[in-house]
């Protein structure tokens, strides 16, 4: 790789045939820089890749999301089901393979023994620097272009699509970085015949949502629905 400050010849022209357009070198030295590399640290001013990534995953989200919109007219908890599943760090991190991230990532030598080169999570993340920072270099119209063209191959694909509501919280649950829904029977009323159980679904630090049926399977599944629908 390249020293501190430069960024390597070799990137620079992998960047391009990607079809970033590469201005200032530094905006694009942090996107593939690892918070690991050389032990970087804001206290010595050295840079690092969150910002960009927090910047590029508010990016990604919109342009999908505008996709998803223009593509058809399905409902609003199948839209949210897709997009979850489009911009999870797990499909990030499929793309950042497709295009050679992990031969230009920055990481330390501990990171890199450790198989951060094929850590999802290091690739998700580097894939969202990657785009906040075209963004910052060249606006949200060419960013979203060079997303639909990367994404197009998921687009095509299966993600979100038709997944039981359970399946889809989770990864809902896992894509937005929350932790996994919990279930619990919190009414059973009724003759063993037809007894109807009341299941809520939590998820901590973002709701519940409760759902009746004449199963505990079945009420799990409407409460799971009804989570997407109102927090999705």
């Amino acid at each position: 790789m390249s020293g501190r400050g430069e960024l390597a010849e070799a990137t620079r022209a992998w960047l391009v045939e990607a079809g970033f357009k590469v201005g200032e070198e530094r905006v694009w030295l942090e996107a593939l820089t690892h918070g690991s590399y050389n032990g970087a640290s804001s206290a010595k001013g050295d840079i690092d890749y969150q910002r960009l990534e927090f910047l590029g995953d508010r990016v990604l989200g919109l342009s999908v999301a505008s996709w998803l919109y223009h593509a058809g007219d399905a409902p609003e908890g199948q839209l949210s089901q897709r997009l979850n599943a489009l911009v999870s760090g797990r499909t990030c991190a499929r793309v950042a393979r497709a295009i050679g991230v992990p031969a230009h990532i920055r990481l330390g030598k501990q990171a890199r023994e450790d198989g951060g080169t094929d850590s999802d999570k290091i690739l998700g993340d580097a894939m969202e620097a990657l785009i906040g920072a075209n963004f910052v270099e060249n606006g949200f119209d060419a960013t979203r272009e060079i997303i639909y063209r990367l994404w197009a191959v998921e687009f095509a694909g299966d993600a979100g699509k038709a997944k039981h509501p359970k399946s889809a919280l989770q990864e809902w649950a896992a894509g937005n970085r929350r932790a996994m829904p919990s279930y619990s029977v919190i009414d059973r009323s009724g003759p063993d015949h037809a007894a109807r159980f009341t299941v809520e679904v939590t998820i901590p630090s973002v709701g519940s949502a409760e759902a009746t049926a004449s199963s505990k399977g079945e009420a799990e599944r409407l409460a799971a629905q009804k989570f997407l629908e109102q927090y999705g």
